[in-house]
């Protein structure tokens, strides 16, 4: 006898449809240290955060900032520096439309009396800067100086998927006096190596920044490594840019940054 076998739809597409495929992610957390255990044993420092794209256009996870936590979704942006989230003194159509960070029911939140301002090449945000404990996956990044948005002018915020930004860029990048989260969590020792490691897909779900450590699942042959030629924007020398073999930009060689937060 033959029974004919039907494929059902992906868990992926049925959350989506569902509009609950960011909450799925935000409550399990994909582990690779759970998949590779002979790699990554256990209380070695890599923590993995998956991360949802938006059209191609933005690759956003969850964090968590004070205590008890308020969650967040932020750009991890290789193109800044800077930890910033709305906060609830914002007034701004883009802070109402999304996740506001209130101080006040933080009891490890300290303000620091500072201002900060923030200028993208599309985007701003004006605020202060405060101090907390800031959980990404499973790292708790404790006394982490960030800034909470009083104003974001203009449209670009409003619409968009994510809260707020989380830079992984050089210090050099950072507002004066601010440690970049990833520095944070190598001066603790957080970490099993001093690195992350990025994977982006083209699909809604799939992505992934991994804190100290690299999943070999996502590539084959050795690692080619860069030498990073300025360390402000993860920047470096590039040959030229070829398309269908033509040449079409960068002649003769020229700079480049690796930046997730730009499409």
């Amino acid at each position: 006898a033959r029974l004919p076998l039907e494929r059902g739809k992906k868990l992926r597409d049925v959350l989506r449809e569902k509009d609950l495929l960011h909450q799925f992610f935000q409550h399990h957390h994909y582990d690779i240290g759970t998949k590779f255990p002979h790699a990554f044993p256990n209380g070695t420092g890599v923590a993995t955060e998956p991360l949802l794209n938006t059209l191609d256009v933005e690759y956003y996870g969850s964090i968590s900032i004070g205590t008890p936590p308020q969650d967040f979704s932020v750009v991890f942006d290789t193109g800044s520096s800077d930890l910033w989230v709305p906060s609830v003194s914002c007034s701004s159509p883009a802070c109402q439309t999304h996740q506001m960070f209130d101080p006040s029911q933080s009891s490890t939140y300290k303000s620091t009396g500072l201002s900060l301002s923030i200028h993208y090449g599309t985007g701003e945000m004006e605020g202060i800067v405060g101090s907390d404990t800031v959980t990404v996956a499973s790292l708790v990044d404790t006394n982490q100086l960030f800034g909470l948005s009083t104003a974001e002018p203009g449209p670009f915020f409003v619409n968009v998927r994510f809260d707020g930004i989380l830079g992984l860029g050089y210090p050099n990048l950072a507002a004066d006096g601010i440690t970049p989260v990833f520095d944070s969590l190598v001066n603790q020792s957080l970490l099993q190596e001093n690195l992350f490691s990025v994977y982006l897909s083209r699909e809604a779900a799939g992505s992934v920044v991994i804190f100290g450590g690299i999943d070999e699942s996502y590539f084959t042959g050795p690692i080619h490594w860069i030498p990073v030629s300025y360390q402000g924007y993860w920047q470096i020398s590039m040959d030229s840019i070829l398309v269908n073999g033509q040449e079409v930009a960068c002649a003769g060689g020229c700079q480049a940054i690796i930046d997730t937060g730009t499409s």
